[in-house]
């Protein structure tokens, strides 16, 4: 940016100043920000699979239960838990899911020990069997 005092024919001295370089330092702020931002979706703004319906009158507590898939240690290998079934493996998980109501989503509940993998593996599963919303769940330090 250049700045030099010009002389009018008063002979006052006036600051000028050339502002073309300003405006080029701000465009390229301005893309390097751009460039540079990174899009994610906020935190904040994530929606709970779980809703209660408040338009039935019954209150039932079968219509607030979700399918609950456990993943634990049990002999020292990891399992599937779904109720008072377990399993070894994804695909038989997978098969045994696929006969369940799927409206009210499927909740993976992780219990310390086992590995990411097995965790991930039962989060399939349940997309695999049909479920739109799967959602994981650490379980609680006494669990």
């Amino acid at each position: 940016m250049r700045i030099k005092a010009k002389v009018n024919r008063r002979r006052n001295q006036r600051l000028a100043l050339n502002m073309a370089s300003m405006i080029d330092c701000t465009f390229l702020l301005l893309a390097y920000f751009l460039l540079t931002m990174v899009v994610v979706q906020p935190e904040d703004q994530l929606s709970p699979n779980l809703r209660a319906d408040r338009s039935a009158a019954s209150g039932a507590s079968s219509d607030f239960q979700p399918q609950i898939v456990d993943v634990q240690l049990l002999d020292s290998g990891p399992v599937y838990l779904l109720g008072q079934r377990s399993f070894a493996d994804r695909d038989s998980l997978t098969e045994a899911l696929r006969e369940l109501p799927k409206d009210a989503g499927l909740f993976v509940r992780v219990h310390a020990g086992p590995n990411v993998g097995f965790a991930a593996g039962a989060m399939q599963a349940g997309r695999d069997a049909g479920f739109e919303k799967v959602t994981y769940v650490p379980a609680g330090s006494s669990g």
